[in-house]
């Protein structure tokens, strides 16, 4: 079950696209690395794949849409496993050699050969429900600070600390499976500043000074990340008079909310005269990224997001995956933002920072 419509590039990627953009952050190898055998970063982050299969086995067992799940969710970890172990002795194989695109994309394609569509459908539904029931407060919160630039510092504060809702990373599967996770607690508790990439102040100095004609945010987890995270942040844009355009997965990964779950939050947050949480949102638009992992190449996304996005002036990009993992030197035409959580030790390595800490990377483009 592939995305049905046909892909094109992100219109706000410099150009010439081929010489300015990589997808993928992190090089697994450089060209003067032997083809035939496997890098040290490319066993690194094999294993890590590796290692969260047992979590993946465990939710698609527990999948009621699936007949005989238990038998198809060991049928999974069995093949996903001989594949991780293969292309560690041949980095060649399955499409390699490899990088966290392809090993996602190999993680979902056989999952979706066995009937697993949606493997974390009930997590996703749980924690959606009880985000939107705390949406109010949260807002209350961040309304009652009247300082704009604190009141923008909260806001980010609050996507990050919703950022750590993220069923892909072992750690925090096993952390979440024991006591769920608290958003507040979560907002006091992130590692103090300056965080490994940090251009919080010089975006809040342009937030005062300036507000953008439309932002494209490409979003990530369900529950709190988007719900108290995401939409308190696109609700204080749309205040400032900024179209916002919330462009989510085309199909389900992993605990990534997608675009229909998407528009069905927000029909549930808003009141009967279409605002949300009091301020209009007649702005606010949802759009089909065309994607279906939890990591983006932006040479490949939906022809719906790639017009509706041509004029925007601010590109956000939140999560891990999106803005990490990928993404965190894409150079684009407008303003961006780069925002998320490091929940990988290997990422924390890479940028030379520490484990949950916290990225904000902000580019400013003169006279776009």
């Amino acid at each position: 079950m592939e995305s049905a419509s046909p892909s094109v590039p992100f219109p706000l990627l410099q150009t010439p696209i081929e010489s300015n953009y990589r997808a993928c952050t992190i090089p697994y190898r450089f060209p003067s690395d032997n083809p035939r055998k496997a890098t040290p970063v490319e066993i690194q982050w094999i294993d890590l794949f590796l290692n969260s299969v047992p979590s993946f086995r465990q939710r698609a067992e527990n999948d009621p849409t699936v007949v005989d799940a238990p038998i198809k969710a060991e049928k999974f970890a069995q093949r996903y496993t001989a594949i991780l172990e293969e292309l560690k002795k041949n980095p060649e194989s399955h499409g390699g050699p490899p990088d966290c695109i392809l090993l996602c994309r190999i993680r979902e394609q056989i999952l979706r050969e066995l009937g697993f569509m949606d493997i974390f459908k009930k997590v996703k539904d749980e924690e959606n429900a009880k985000a939107i029931s705390l949406f109010e407060n949260v807002v209350r919160l961040n309304d009652a600070i009247e300082d704009e630039g604190k009141r923008v510092e909260n806001l980010i504060r609050g996507i990050l600390a919703g950022n750590i809702f993220d069923l892909g990373s072992a750690q925090l599967a096993e952390v979440f499976a024991k006591d769920g996770m608290s958003f507040l607690a979560s907002c006091q508790n992130l590692v103090p500043r300056p965080w490994v990439i940090d251009n919080l102040d010089a975006f809040i100095t342009k937030w005062i000074k300036k507000s953008w004609n439309k932002a494209v945010i490409f979003v990530d987890n369900s529950g709190a990340d988007v719900v108290l995270g995401i939409l308190p942040f696109a609700r204080e844009l749309l205040r400032h008079g900024t179209e916002v355009v919330l462009a989510a997965n085309d199909l389900p990964s992993i605990n990534d909310v997608t675009y229909t779950e998407l528009i069905e939050i927000i029909t549930k947050l808003k009141d009967e005269n279409g605002q949300l949480g009091g301020v209009d949102a007649s702005g606010l638009l949802v759009v089909n990224s065309g994607n279906d992992l939890p990591v983006i190449d932006l040479t490949s996304v939906s022809p719906e997001l790639a017009y509706i996005a041509s004029d925007a002036d601010l590109v956000i990009l939140e999560g891990m995956g999106r803005a990490l993992e990928t993404n965190l030197y894409a150079q684009l035409k407008c303003d961006s933002i780069k925002i998320g959580m490091v929940k990988h030790p290997e990422v924390a390595q890479f940028l030379g920072g520490r484990l949950y800490d916290c990225v904000f990377k902000y580019n400013e483009v003169l006279n776009y």
